[in-house]
């Protein structure tokens, strides 16, 4: 049940309501089981597994439901194709339950039906990070030991000089997609084996286990190797149930107090649409695009919009052409849009729901997208690769009441707080330590990583890395990544806190913050600023707004103003190691 305080307002209907959807009998009710010796609730009316989820799509067979650029396929169209490559993988390549297939590509269409085509094997999906170089590539295959590897031509290029190292270890079947480039003889084209006109009228009959790999995700860390997370059926199937439970509990809420006249309806409410529309602005290898937009879009029978790579302008076209109604990227992207010149220009009133997760949506950040959607309303989710994707979420009118919290714990997970010895902390609304959480959607573990699956996952509880605390009505807010600290003189320095204050600067266009040596003070307060289009913000002028705004020891001694955007990830987050080296030498 949710755990919040009974207090005044729409939290008390948004409490009822939690209560009303989870109890016995109810839509989203649970069931305590036990997996890998760790008790665990899960719902009752869960789907199976993740073959089950795609099983739907039958039911919208004419719908559109992957626009990639100016392509357009119906759900007809990808199932014929996912029917067809999944013949191919079972009865040309052995693929089977327990083996996996890497994806290498791209947001490509065919991105998507290699992963649905995988899954209803029983097999993994691969997820390979599409800016890895060619070692980075090798190091991947050769630790998940894929069947099959599907590639486009940036990604196939990179790792031809590596296949027969990685096929030292076994063999590696290769299928292009949209690449001219001559292939080795072992190799195929997509084009020519994915034939849909020939694809069977079932798929392969198979049995699924819900904790069998759903995916293996490989999480990028801050140093070593990166591990493969192991995302199994289960997980993936509740993240699902997760982000529909939160959008049904907020309308209830919402109507709720309507009702009881604590708000004012709507005068011009958004009418639902006759099909969902989600862009995926960010890369199907990574939990928020996959499991938190490609997976709930089709459950719903929605469209799933892609683009070649991130572009605002066109992001903002697309949104116009396609009537997008779900956007969910990364704080930056959402800032780009709203600030880009074209906002005023193009029609974003379809748009009901836009934010996202990957990083903290800043406060000043949340009130600009309220404001500057017609008929919708900021949404945030924090979550991690190792959940599967959220452990909270916050959206409309809770995420403008509380903008600095990422929201509640979802039903079917349990949260704690430690310390740095990972002993429990007794709960309290001022109580900050590392969040732990337990249940449905913590990962199996690392592959090939007994001892880094031992020390993230201990009794089921699997620290999250992030310093946190629980305010009284259980909603969340995450204070800094551990490792994202500044240690100045003996005071702690949460590096977020810092940028979120530097954003509320209507000069400020990206903002990171990080720790310098300093003989002195152990750590420095460091600061990379991209200014506005236009701005001549100097660092003096910086500093005199942030000290009526923050502790003098919490402002940057040294600030760097850059022409060009901050280092990023495949993912769209700022890359403070790069930062680091870069502007420091380090």
């Amino acid at each position: 049940m949710f755990h919040a305080a009974i207090i005044a307002g729409v939290i008390d209907h948004l409490r009822d309501s939690w209560d009303e959807l989870t109890a016995e009998g109810g839509p989203f009710s649970t069931t305590e089981i036990e997996v890998r010796g760790v008790p665990i609730r899960v719902f009752d009316s869960a789907p199976p597994d993740m073959r089950a989820v795609w099983a739907v799509n039958a039911a919208h067979a004419d719908k559109t439901y992957v626009v990639y650029e100016d392509e357009r396929y119906t759900y007809a169209e990808i199932s014929a194709q996912v029917r067809a490559l999944a013949a191919l993988l079972h009865d040309q390549h052995g693929v089977g339950r327990g083996d996996r297939v890497a994806l290498a590509m791209r947001n490509y269409p065919e991105w998507v039906v290699g992963y649905w085509a995988t899954v209803s094997l029983g097999a993994a999906v691969v997820g390979m990070n599409a800016w890895w170089t060619g070692p980075e590539m090798e190091f991947g295959l050769t630790d998940s030991r894929p069947k099959v590897l599907i590639a486009d031509d940036e990604r196939l290029e990179r790792v031809l000089p590596h296949l027969d190292t990685v096929r030292e270890g076994g063999p590696l079947h290769l299928i292009t997609v949209r690449s001219d480039r001559e292939l080795p003889d072992d190799a195929s084209r997509w084009t020519d084996v994915v034939r849909p006109d020939e694809a069977p009228a079932e798929l392969p009959d198979v049995e699924i286990d819900p904790d069998d790999d759903a995916c293996i995700f490989y999480t990028s860390g801050t140093t070593g190797f990166p591990k493969g997370a192991q995302l199994t059926h289960r997980g993936s199937v509740h993240n699902i149930m997760h982000l529909v439970f939160w959008s049904m509990v907020t309308g209830m809420a919402d109507a709720k107090a309507i009702a009881a006249g604590e708000r004012e309806a709507p005068t011009d409410p958004a009418e639902a649409p006759a099909q969902p529309v989600f862009m995926a602005p960010t890369p199907l290898f990574h939990v928020t695009a996959c499991n938190c937009i490609l997976h709930p879009a089709t459950m719903a029978g929605g469209r799933v919009v892609l683009t070649y790579k991130w572009d605002p302008g066109r992001a903002l076209e697309l949104i116009e052409r396609e009537g997008v109604t779900n956007f969910s990227g990364v704080p930056t992207m959402s800032r780009e849009l709203i600030q880009h010149p074209d906002w005023e220009k193009r029609d974003t009133s379809t748009l009901q729901g836009m934010g996202g997760g990957g990083a903290a949506l800043q406060p000043d950040l949340v009130g600009k997208i309220d404001k500057s959607l017609k008929k919708g309303a900021p949404s945030t989710g924090y979550g991690l690769t190792e959940t599967h994707g959220i452990v909270t979420a916050n959206s409309a009118k809770f995420f403008v009441d509380k903008p600095e919290s990422c929201g509640p714990v979802v039903p079917t997970l349990d949260a704690k707080l430690v310390d740095d010895a990972g002993n429990d902390l007794e709960p309290g609304p001022d109580v900050v330590g590392q969040l732990c959480v337990r249940g449905s959607v913590v990962i199996k573990g690392y592959l090939n990583r007994p001892e880094a699956t031992a020390d993230a996952i201990r009794d089921g509880w699997f620290n999250t890395g992030d310093i946190a605390r629980i305010d009284a009505d259980g909603f969340v807010y995450i204070v800094d990544r551990a490792k994202d600290m500044v240690l100045r003189g003996g005071e702690n320095v949460y590096c977020s806190e810092v940028e979120t204050v530097i954003y509320q600067h209507d000069d400020v266009a990206e903002a990171a913050v990080f720790g310098m040596p300093d003989e002195r003070l152990g750590e420095a307060v460091a600061a990379a600023i991209v200014r506005r289009p236009g701005s001549t913000l100097t660092e003096d002028e910086l500093r005199a707004f942030l000290v009526e705004r923050m502790a003098k020891h919490k402002i940057p001694s040294k600030v760097w103003f850059l022409d060009e955007q901050l280092p990023r990830n495949a993912n769209g987050k700022f890359v403070k190691r790069d930062l680091r080296a870069q502007l420091l030498g380090q």
